[in-house]
């Protein structure tokens, strides 16, 4: 099979600091994703590399057979490749509808306004959005803007979708709807690299986990094998999450 994303020993300097260091791996179609690592571990940097934020300093990274390192963020973005971000910062003066087809026209290649428009509708019916769509996005509430954070990204066609810390700041139950939409992106075989601090969002939603400190990859596999392994426990979890997991069985 041939992976959707791959980065070759790909590093990032600043100055004299390693912020990522000989990182390879591969994503697969329709995978979800964890990255995990504690902060300052190099979770960013990684995203802002593949998203074209910034240029690697050395390595290679394909998606979908085309080498993208060096590409604009545009260009990375039009050749599908989403994100959302921690900070959400939707168009508030426009409407939800509006900030939704303005990515469909932008980034997701629409060729008129009444096709960004349509795809708006789609999206926001999607993300539970469609009774909001006329209010001002600045007026959502935390959840809400987050819904359209996601809405955003995926008017924009991904193959690829990365999302940095979506369920921050939300409730039990906001969490859980988050969870639902994530496996219901998946499931039409978008690939979602999920960047998150809360561990049962990963254990619950993840079938794969990456795992980045001190920028160097240091685990990379299944969930519940990673969430064992001795260089994660000591550079992250920590041996009381770890007992917690062996006593639940996990």
């Amino acid at each position: 099979m041939t992976s959707l994303l791959v980065l070759d020993k790909v590093s990032k300097m600043f100055g004299g600091l390693l912020a990522l260091d000989n990182v390879s791996v591969a994503l697969q179609q329709g995978e979800v994703i964890g990255l995990i690592g504690p902060n300052g571990a190099g979770k960013t940097t990684f995203v802002n590399v593949v998203t074209g934020v910034l240029k690697p300093s050395s390595g290679s990274i394909v998606f979908a057979g085309r080498r993208i390192d060096g590409l604009r963020p545009d260009r990375v973005a039009r050749a599908g490749i989403a994100r959302t971000f921690q900070i959400v910062q939707p168009f508030p003066h426009l409407t939800v509808r509006e900030n939704i087809a303005a990515a469909a026209l932008f980034a997701g290649g629409s060729p008129t306004r009444a096709e960004a428009g349509r795809m708006a509708d789609i999206h926001l019916a999607f993300c539970g959005l469609t009774r909001e769509a006329d209010k001002l996005a600045g007026s959502l509430t935390l959840a809400g803007r987050k819904r359209l954070e996601l809405a955003k990204s995926l008017a924009s066609r991904p193959k690829l979708l990365l999302l940095d810390e979506v369920n921050a700041g939300l409730n039990a139950a906001e969490v859980d709807d988050a969870l639902r939409l994530i496996a219901e992106i998946a499931a039409k075989g978008i690939t979602v690299l999920l960047i998150e601090h809360l561990m049962k969002v990963v254990s619950r939603s993840c079938s794969r986990i990456m795992v980045l400190h001190q920028g160097r990859l240091i685990a990379d596999g299944p969930t519940a094998d990673v969430l064992k392994d001795e260089l994660v426990i000591e550079a992250y979890l920590g041996r009381r999450y770890a007992a917690n997991q062996m006593g639940a069985g996990i």
